[in-house]
Protein backbone atom coordinates (compact mmCIF):
# COMPACT_ATOMS: atom_id res chain seq x y z
CA UNK A 1 0.00 0.00 0.00
CA UNK A 2 1.41 2.76 -1.03
CA UNK A 3 1.74 6.16 2.03
CA UNK A 4 -0.54 8.94 2.46
CA UNK A 5 0.35 12.58 2.32
CA UNK A 6 -1.84 14.48 4.64
CA UNK A 7 -2.34 18.24 3.89
CA UNK A 8 -3.27 20.68 6.86
CA UNK A 9 -5.07 23.54 4.78
CA UNK A 10 -8.15 24.31 7.22
CA UNK A 11 -6.34 27.63 7.79
CA UNK A 12 -8.35 30.93 7.23
CA UNK A 13 -5.59 33.24 6.28
CA UNK A 14 -5.92 35.75 8.88
CA UNK A 15 -2.26 36.99 9.05
CA UNK A 16 -2.43 36.70 4.73
CA UNK A 17 -5.91 38.18 4.55
CA UNK A 18 -7.55 35.39 2.30
CA UNK A 19 -7.28 31.80 1.37
CA UNK A 20 -3.90 31.44 0.86
CA UNK A 21 -4.42 27.67 0.24
CA UNK A 22 -5.99 28.54 -3.35
CA UNK A 23 -3.51 31.89 -4.54
CA UNK A 24 -2.08 31.63 -7.86
CA UNK A 25 1.60 31.37 -7.50
CA UNK A 26 3.21 29.11 -10.58
CA UNK A 27 2.97 30.74 -14.10
CA UNK A 28 -0.20 28.72 -15.52
CA UNK A 29 -2.07 29.32 -11.91
CA UNK A 30 -0.67 26.68 -9.83
CA UNK A 31 -1.13 26.98 -6.06
CA UNK A 32 1.74 25.87 -3.58
CA UNK A 33 -0.59 22.76 -2.61
CA UNK A 34 -0.38 22.02 -6.64
CA UNK A 35 3.26 21.64 -6.39
CA UNK A 36 3.61 19.53 -3.23
CA UNK A 37 1.13 16.83 -4.65
CA UNK A 38 3.10 17.07 -7.78
CA UNK A 39 6.00 16.43 -5.87
CA UNK A 40 4.44 13.51 -3.71
CA UNK A 41 2.86 12.03 -7.00
CA UNK A 42 6.67 11.41 -8.73
CA UNK A 43 7.93 10.55 -5.08
CA UNK A 44 5.48 7.41 -4.83
CA UNK A 45 2.63 8.61 -2.50
CA UNK A 46 -0.83 7.10 -3.65
CA UNK A 47 -3.49 9.51 -1.79
CA UNK A 48 -3.61 13.21 -0.82
CA UNK A 49 -5.88 14.02 2.55
CA UNK A 50 -6.84 17.48 2.65
CA UNK A 51 -7.44 18.75 6.27
CA UNK A 52 -10.10 21.62 5.71
CA UNK A 53 -13.04 23.68 6.82
CA UNK A 54 -16.16 22.06 5.79
CA UNK A 55 -17.00 26.06 3.83
CA UNK A 56 -13.91 25.39 2.05
CA UNK A 57 -15.24 21.74 0.70
CA UNK A 58 -16.55 22.89 -3.01
CA UNK A 59 -13.77 25.41 -3.72
CA UNK A 60 -11.64 22.32 -3.41
CA UNK A 61 -13.21 19.84 -5.15
CA UNK A 62 -13.51 22.45 -8.22
CA UNK A 63 -9.95 22.93 -8.03
CA UNK A 64 -8.16 19.76 -7.08
CA UNK A 65 -10.47 17.27 -8.73
CA UNK A 66 -10.11 18.16 -12.38
CA UNK A 67 -6.30 18.11 -12.32
CA UNK A 68 -5.54 15.09 -9.84
CA UNK A 69 -8.17 12.24 -11.31
CA UNK A 70 -6.52 8.57 -12.16
CA UNK A 71 -3.44 10.63 -10.94
CA UNK A 72 -3.93 10.26 -6.94
CA UNK A 73 -6.90 8.87 -4.66
CA UNK A 74 -8.31 12.16 -3.03
CA UNK A 75 -9.86 12.69 1.05
CA UNK A 76 -11.41 15.52 2.58
CA UNK A 77 -11.80 15.60 6.29
CA UNK A 78 -13.31 18.61 8.01
CA UNK A 79 -11.47 20.44 11.44
CA UNK A 80 -14.30 22.35 13.14
CA UNK A 81 -14.33 23.86 16.56
CA UNK A 82 -16.99 21.48 17.64
CA UNK A 83 -14.97 18.09 16.44
CA UNK A 84 -13.89 16.93 19.75
CA UNK A 85 -13.97 14.27 21.76
CA UNK A 86 -16.94 13.00 23.77
CA UNK A 87 -17.31 14.17 27.34
CA UNK A 88 -15.59 17.93 26.25
CA UNK A 89 -17.39 20.90 25.45
CA UNK A 90 -16.37 23.99 23.66
CA UNK A 91 -15.78 26.90 25.72
CA UNK A 92 -18.18 29.63 25.49
CA UNK A 93 -16.34 32.51 23.28
CA UNK A 94 -13.62 30.06 21.97
CA UNK A 95 -13.58 31.26 17.83
CA UNK A 96 -11.05 29.04 16.54
CA UNK A 97 -10.20 25.19 16.38
CA UNK A 98 -7.16 23.85 18.31
CA UNK A 99 -4.44 23.64 16.55
CA UNK A 100 -2.50 21.40 14.00
CA UNK A 101 -2.87 18.73 16.59
CA UNK A 102 -6.72 18.82 16.19
CA UNK A 103 -6.05 18.78 12.33
CA UNK A 104 -4.38 15.73 12.10
CA UNK A 105 -6.68 13.88 13.99
CA UNK A 106 -9.41 14.93 12.11
CA UNK A 107 -7.98 12.28 9.65
CA UNK A 108 -7.27 9.37 12.00
CA UNK A 109 -10.25 7.50 10.54
CA UNK A 110 -9.27 7.69 6.90
CA UNK A 111 -5.32 6.75 6.88
CA UNK A 112 -4.37 3.21 7.78
CA UNK A 113 -0.86 3.63 6.53
CA UNK A 114 2.38 5.21 6.89
CA UNK A 115 1.99 9.22 5.81
CA UNK A 116 3.68 12.33 5.48
CA UNK A 117 2.19 15.40 6.83
CA UNK A 118 2.79 19.17 5.28
CA UNK A 119 1.27 22.50 5.50
CA UNK A 120 -0.55 23.74 2.87
CA UNK A 121 1.12 27.00 2.32
CA UNK A 122 4.66 25.93 2.62
CA UNK A 123 6.78 24.51 -0.23
CA UNK A 124 9.15 21.92 0.63
CA UNK A 125 11.06 20.34 -2.42
CA UNK A 126 10.79 17.25 -4.09
CA UNK A 127 13.54 15.77 -2.31
CA UNK A 128 11.59 16.14 0.72
CA UNK A 129 9.26 13.91 -0.86
CA UNK A 130 11.96 11.10 -2.10
CA UNK A 131 13.54 11.10 1.38
CA UNK A 132 10.25 10.44 3.05
CA UNK A 133 9.32 7.48 0.64
CA UNK A 134 13.02 6.21 1.46
CA UNK A 135 12.40 6.65 5.37
CA UNK A 136 8.93 4.69 5.05
CA UNK A 137 10.61 1.92 2.44
CA UNK A 138 13.35 1.21 5.17
CA UNK A 139 12.35 1.84 8.32
CA UNK A 140 9.32 -0.55 9.58
CA UNK A 141 9.05 -0.33 13.13
CA UNK A 142 5.49 1.60 13.88
CA UNK A 143 7.08 3.84 16.49
CA UNK A 144 10.29 4.96 14.22
CA UNK A 145 9.03 8.55 12.78
CA UNK A 146 10.81 11.20 10.46
CA UNK A 147 11.23 14.83 10.33
CA UNK A 148 12.44 17.12 7.13
CA UNK A 149 14.59 18.97 9.09
CA UNK A 150 15.73 23.09 7.64
CA UNK A 151 17.98 25.46 9.01
CA UNK A 152 16.28 28.09 10.94
CA UNK A 153 17.86 30.72 9.07
CA UNK A 154 16.11 29.80 5.84
CA UNK A 155 12.86 29.49 6.94
CA UNK A 156 12.18 32.90 8.36
CA UNK A 157 10.01 36.05 6.93
CA UNK A 158 10.88 39.28 6.40
CA UNK A 159 7.79 40.77 7.12
CA UNK A 160 6.92 39.51 10.82
CA UNK A 161 7.30 36.53 13.21
CA UNK A 162 6.86 33.55 12.65
CA UNK A 163 6.30 29.93 14.33
CA UNK A 164 8.30 27.33 14.44
CA UNK A 165 9.29 23.66 16.33
CA UNK A 166 13.20 24.28 17.41
CA UNK A 167 14.53 20.96 17.60
CA UNK A 168 17.87 19.70 19.68
CA UNK A 169 19.40 16.83 17.90
CA UNK A 170 21.94 14.31 18.58
CA UNK A 171 25.10 12.78 17.20
CA UNK A 172 22.85 9.96 15.27
CA UNK A 173 20.63 12.94 13.72
CA UNK A 174 17.76 12.01 16.31
CA UNK A 175 15.61 14.57 17.80
CA UNK A 176 16.57 14.53 21.84
CA UNK A 177 13.11 17.60 21.84
CA UNK A 178 11.43 20.35 20.45
CA UNK A 179 10.33 23.45 21.72
CA UNK A 180 7.46 25.32 19.95
CA UNK A 181 8.57 29.09 19.55
CA UNK A 182 5.62 30.93 18.29
CA UNK A 183 7.63 33.83 17.70
CA UNK A 184 10.26 33.86 15.68
CA UNK A 185 11.83 37.09 13.98
CA UNK A 186 14.55 39.42 13.11
CA UNK A 187 15.51 42.47 14.53
CA UNK A 188 18.46 44.55 13.67
CA UNK A 189 20.08 41.72 11.55
CA UNK A 190 19.82 39.23 14.32
CA UNK A 191 17.61 36.38 15.26
CA UNK A 192 15.50 36.19 18.15
CA UNK A 193 12.55 34.87 19.81
CA UNK A 194 9.66 36.55 22.22
CA UNK A 195 8.02 35.18 25.03
CA UNK A 196 7.09 36.57 28.49
CA UNK A 197 8.56 40.19 27.00
CA UNK A 198 11.90 38.77 27.14
CA UNK A 199 13.62 38.42 23.89
CA UNK A 200 16.70 35.47 23.93
CA UNK A 201 19.21 35.16 20.40
CA UNK A 202 19.25 32.32 18.10
CA UNK A 203 22.07 31.60 15.97
CA UNK A 204 19.72 31.07 12.62
CA UNK A 205 21.65 27.17 12.34
CA UNK A 206 18.99 25.05 14.71
CA UNK A 207 17.03 22.66 12.92
CA UNK A 208 13.08 23.44 13.01
CA UNK A 209 10.44 21.29 12.38
CA UNK A 210 8.37 23.01 8.80
CA UNK A 211 5.64 20.51 10.04
CA UNK A 212 6.98 18.09 7.32
CA UNK A 213 6.74 14.63 9.21
CA UNK A 214 6.40 11.15 8.65
CA UNK A 215 4.30 8.69 10.85
CA UNK A 216 2.95 5.71 11.31
CA UNK A 217 -0.73 4.83 12.22
CA UNK A 218 -0.02 4.56 15.45
CA UNK A 219 1.00 8.04 16.04
CA UNK A 220 -2.51 8.89 15.49
CA UNK A 221 -4.33 7.13 17.98
CA UNK A 222 -1.10 8.54 20.54
CA UNK A 223 -2.40 11.61 19.50
CA UNK A 224 -5.75 10.79 19.94
CA UNK A 225 -4.71 10.42 23.56
CA UNK A 226 -2.52 13.28 23.86
CA UNK A 227 -5.47 15.99 23.27
CA UNK A 228 -7.57 14.54 25.21
CA UNK A 229 -5.22 15.24 28.22
CA UNK A 230 -5.03 18.56 26.68
CA UNK A 231 -8.54 19.31 26.40
CA UNK A 232 -8.84 18.11 30.51
CA UNK A 233 -6.07 20.49 31.48
CA UNK A 234 -6.52 23.78 28.82
CA UNK A 235 -9.73 22.73 27.47
CA UNK A 236 -11.36 25.96 29.08
CA UNK A 237 -8.73 28.27 27.52
CA UNK A 238 -10.31 30.56 24.81
CA UNK A 239 -6.41 30.59 22.84
CA UNK A 240 -5.05 27.47 23.67
CA UNK A 241 -3.85 25.38 20.55
CA UNK A 242 -2.75 21.49 20.73
CA UNK A 243 0.41 21.04 18.49
CA UNK A 244 1.15 17.61 17.21
CA UNK A 245 5.10 18.51 17.48
CA UNK A 246 4.21 19.06 21.61
CA UNK A 247 2.98 15.28 21.46
CA UNK A 248 6.17 13.63 19.41
CA UNK A 249 8.01 15.54 22.06
CA UNK A 250 6.17 13.91 25.02
CA UNK A 251 6.77 10.71 23.13
CA UNK A 252 10.05 11.10 22.51
CA UNK A 253 10.83 12.14 26.12
CA UNK A 254 9.03 9.05 27.56
CA UNK A 255 11.04 6.88 25.21
CA UNK A 256 8.04 5.98 23.35
CA UNK A 257 9.14 6.79 19.77
CA UNK A 258 12.51 7.68 17.96
CA UNK A 259 12.67 10.56 15.35
CA UNK A 260 14.99 11.22 13.13
CA UNK A 261 16.08 14.33 11.03
CA UNK A 262 16.10 13.74 7.50
CA UNK A 263 18.18 17.07 6.14
CA UNK A 264 17.30 18.08 2.54
CA UNK A 265 19.30 19.86 -0.23
CA UNK A 266 15.56 21.15 -1.11
CA UNK A 267 14.95 24.90 -0.41
CA UNK A 268 11.80 25.59 1.87
CA UNK A 269 9.74 28.67 0.50
CA UNK A 270 6.19 29.74 2.27
CA UNK A 271 3.67 32.57 2.38
CA UNK A 272 2.93 33.49 5.58
CA UNK A 273 2.32 37.36 5.05
CA UNK A 274 1.31 38.72 1.74
CA UNK A 275 4.08 40.64 1.32
CA UNK A 276 6.24 36.97 0.95
CA UNK A 277 4.51 35.98 -2.41
CA UNK A 278 6.57 37.93 -4.66
CA UNK A 279 9.17 35.97 -3.30
CA UNK A 280 7.55 32.48 -3.65
CA UNK A 281 6.53 33.16 -7.14
CA UNK A 282 9.74 34.64 -8.33
CA UNK A 283 11.42 31.22 -6.81
CA UNK A 284 8.65 28.82 -8.58
CA UNK A 285 9.05 30.52 -11.80
CA UNK A 286 13.18 30.01 -11.41
CA UNK A 287 12.14 26.03 -10.88
CA UNK A 288 9.90 26.07 -14.01
CA UNK A 289 13.12 27.76 -16.27
CA UNK A 290 15.36 25.19 -14.50
CA UNK A 291 13.46 22.21 -15.76
CA UNK A 292 12.42 20.71 -12.57
CA UNK A 293 9.15 21.47 -12.94
CA UNK A 294 6.92 21.77 -16.57
CA UNK A 295 5.28 25.84 -17.30
CA UNK A 296 2.40 23.98 -16.73
CA UNK A 297 1.87 21.60 -14.06
CA UNK A 298 -1.12 19.68 -14.80
CA UNK A 299 -1.00 19.17 -18.85
CA UNK A 300 -1.40 16.22 -20.16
Amino acid sequence: MKPTLLILAAGMGSRYGGLKQMDKIGPSGESIIDYSIYDAIVAGFGKVVFVIRESFIEAFKERFEPRLKNRIEIEYVFQELNKIPDGFIVPTGREKPWGTGHAMLMAKDVINEPFAVINADDFYGRDAYLQAITFIENNKETNQYAMIGYALKNTLSEHGTVSRGVCDVNANNNIISIIERTKIGYENNKIFFYEDNCKTELTGNEQVSMNFWVFKPSFLEALNSGFKKFLHDRGSELTSEFYFNTQINNMIQHGEAVTKVLQTHSKWFGITYREDKPFVQNSILELVKSGIYPENLWKD
